[in-house]
């Protein structure tokens, strides 16, 4: 998972220009870099053009997404990442960046401003903070782990499974286990699960 570039841009009446960005192409080949970058400004601008104030979207291009939000005020972000990389992520990332910048530089100047004059630095943080979505999004780290535990129960009861022994079996030769405990077990295994082993959870 990976973020490649967070951009804010205006959406002027006739055309869309470039506020502030941040890019990461360290993966790209060191020749390609400059291109890189400059493809995703045109994409950036391009999508932001295309896009209806007020909305959210999201682009597929080759192996890349590119998210984009525009504002009902004409500010626009848009965050170009990787297939594998969560939505929701990119979007909590652009709301955040969004409000940010636009309590931090005045609306007056986002009609003219450029990367050289705007005065704004915390893309470059975010664009390092969010390439883990887990570190970044609380949410996200949450959902990760709970499907970690998932795994690791599911694997847990694959392995008992395949040293050739029934859950059944150990059910009905527990010392732990009482009579009472034993004959539940038997009912509510059938009811749920005929062929034997745990109910579905």
């Amino acid at each position: 998972m990976r973020l490649y570039s967070l951009s804010v841009l205006y959406k002027g009446d006739p055309k869309v220009h470039l506020l502030k960005a941040a890019y990461d192409v360290s993966t790209f080949n060191f020749f390609q870099r400059s291109s890189v970058q400059e493809f995703m400004t045109f994409t950036s601008q391009l999508i932001v053009e295309r896009s209806e104030l007020g909305s959210r979207a999201s682009v597929k291009e080759q192996e890349y997404l590119c998210h984009v939000y525009v504002r009902n005020d004409g500010l626009a972000g848009v965050v170009i990442a990787d297939n594998e990389y969560p939505q929701r992520v990119c979007f909590t990332l652009l709301d955040k960046v969004l409000d940010e910048f636009s309590r931090q530089v005045s609306k007056i100047d986002w009609p003219s401003g450029s990367p050289a004059t705007i005065s704004y630095a915390a893309l470059d943080g975010y664009l390092s903070k969010y390439q883990n979505p887990r570190d970044a999004d609380p949410m996200t780290r949450v959902q990760a782990e709970l499907d970690e535990t998932k795994i690791i129960l599911h694997n847990t009861m694959e392995s008992l499974l395949e040293r050739g022994e029934k859950l059944d079996d150990l059910v009905s030769k527990s010392e732990v286990l009482g009579a009472q405990s034993k004959a539940f077990y038997k009912t509510v295994s059938a009811a749920f699960h005929p062929r034997g082993g745990l109910p579905p959870p």
